[in-house]
């Protein structure tokens, strides 16, 4: 037991006031922009709007998803995302597994590790990348916006990291029994890196969600535009909102541009605000502690 001395209560009372602070600073701004996506535009112009809605309406969402680009962006951003997370994660998994050997065993990891590195200091540029992509004929599909990024170095790094960290005898024990290494990853490795794999899954899902520029450069037409890219398009070229407003006096009345730029960015969140709190059970460590007994 820990005696509770007069330092250590303040230390948990400061410490509990710097999290809730912290907390808050994430969490206000969010409820700001929900507040004014679902307010009225005079009430948001006027700066009525804090963290509770003013006038509520639907409008703005309805004036976002009313065409039917929406729900074909949004369908294009669901098959990214899945087929994205799941090529993105076998092959970080079995890029990091052999990385993470020592030298006598794996003669070429440095090698290897020296490259991976290499190109996340170095790369060919825009044009090169664009051509490269034009050249193996991925444009204006769903694989120009997965391939060119398939092999995320910065997850490979963090996988690698935690597989070095793993007991050694865990991997012993497992040859010894007649497992290879294929067997020794999928049944001893990966069940107990859940906290690494949820943490590389949530970084590669919101990467694939909230990019836009790729989409932007790859796909000819706006037809075939990932969600976050159709509504950066909408942002940059707010003509869409001003047709709908101006055919439309009632929504004139209640839609501006921020309540509307407040609902692209909700919806856009949306989805991960759903995916996070499912795999932040696993963000957690020390589920090998007594793997291993002596």
């Amino acid at each position: 037991m820990i005696k509770s001395s007069l330092s250590r209560r303040t230390f948990l009372v400061c410490n509990l006031v710097f999290l809730t602070g912290l907390s808050l600073l994430c969490v206000l701004p969010i409820l700001n922009v929900l507040a004014v996506s679902f307010s009225s535009a005079g009430a948001a112009a006027a700066g009525e709007v804090r963290f509770w809605p003013v006038d509520f309406n639907v409008k703005a969402y309805e004036v976002v998803m009313k065409e039917g680009k929406f729900f074909g962006a949004l369908g294009m951003s669901a098959e990214r995302l899945l087929l994205g997370t799941l090529i993105n994660m076998v092959l970080c998994v079995l890029t990091a597994y052999p990385l993470s050997k020592d030298s006598r065993r794996f003669p070429l990891r440095t090698a290897y590790a020296w490259i991976f590195v290499f190109t996340i200091l170095f790369n060919g540029g825009l044009i090169p990348w664009y051509l490269a992509v034009k050249q193996t004929h991925l444009l204006d599909t769903v694989w120009a916006l997965i391939l060119p990024g398939a092999v995320n170095v910065f997850n490979i790094i963090l996988m690698l990291n935690f597989f070095r960290g793993l007991p050694k005898e865990l991997e012993e024990s497992s040859l010894i029994d007649g497992a290879g290494h294929l067997k020794t990853l999928f049944l001893i490795f990966l069940p107990i890196s859940l906290p690494s794999l949820a943490t590389v899954t949530l970084f590669t899902m919101v990467g694939h969600w909230n990019s836009w520029f790729d989409g932007l450069m790859l796909m000819k037409s706006p037809e075939r535009y990932p969600l976050a890219t159709y509504l950066q398009s909408i942002e940059i070229d707010l003509s869409t909102l001003r047709q709908l407003n101006l055919t439309d006096p009632d929504t004139a009345r209640v839609v501006s541009n921020r309540t509307g730029r407040a609902a692209q960015i909700f919806m856009t969140a949306l989805p991960i605000l759903i995916v996070y709190p499912f795999l932040q059970k696993y963000f957690v460590s020390g589920l090998v502690m007594g793997s291993v007994k002596e």
